[in-house]
């Protein structure tokens, strides 16, 4: 076979690529996955405020007084005719100085019956004054720490060809560690 220099010169960017592509290939073989040892794992907590709110019923009592109501003006009318109603009655018993007797302690029992009758019982007394008390429920709330404490994280020591590192993971990986070598050399 007969080679040409301009053959020769087409062919030198292809076999520079063929070169390159064997260097890169070697250069990639020095990567690999192995395990190392684990030394110590620690946990990387925090304390983290969670508020949170309770709340009770709580029962109030207060006092309610009610306004004095306007005493009503009283009436003699029941009391007049009652009064002589009850005379008119207590002369029809006995005779002589009994008959008067008897119509003076009608015409007294009469009026008293009369104003009673007339004006409903009502004496002067007001007993609306006094005091109701009343309980009502009453929501109470408050707002509680709640401290929590959070992993976030795990210190891992561990050993490979006799070299010691630390690196923090997001989970413990339990007595061997996957790691991935690379190396490189130096110029």
């Amino acid at each position: 076979m007969k080679f040409s220099f301009s053959t020769i010169s087409k062919a030198a960017p292809v076999l520079a690529l063929l070169a390159a592509t064997a260097a890169v290939s070697s250069a990639q073989a020095a990567d690999f996955d192995d395990f190392a040892r684990v030394v110590s794992v620690t946990p990387q907590v925090e304390q983290v405020n969670v508020p949170r709110q309770e709340c009770r019923t709580e029962y109030e009592t207060s006092q309610r007084n009610y306004p004095r109501q306007q005493q009503a003006e009283r009436s003699n009318g029941g009391a007049i005719i009652g009064g002589l109603a009850g005379g008119l009655l207590g002369s029809q018993v006995g005779g002589g100085n009994g008959r008067i007797a008897a119509a003076a302690v009608g015409a007294v029992t009469g009026a008293i019956v009369g104003d009673r009758v007339e004006n409903n019982g009502n004496n002067g007394n007001n007993y609306n004054n006094q005091p109701v008390y009343e309980s009502r429920p009453v929501r109470q709330c408050r707002n509680i720490d709640s401290w929590e404490t959070r992993t976030n994280g795990y210190a891992v020591t561990y050993e490979y060809h006799n070299r010691t590192y630390t690196s923090v993971m997001p989970y413990d990986p339990g007595s061997r560690l996957r790691i991935h070598v690379s190396l490189t050399p130096r110029p």
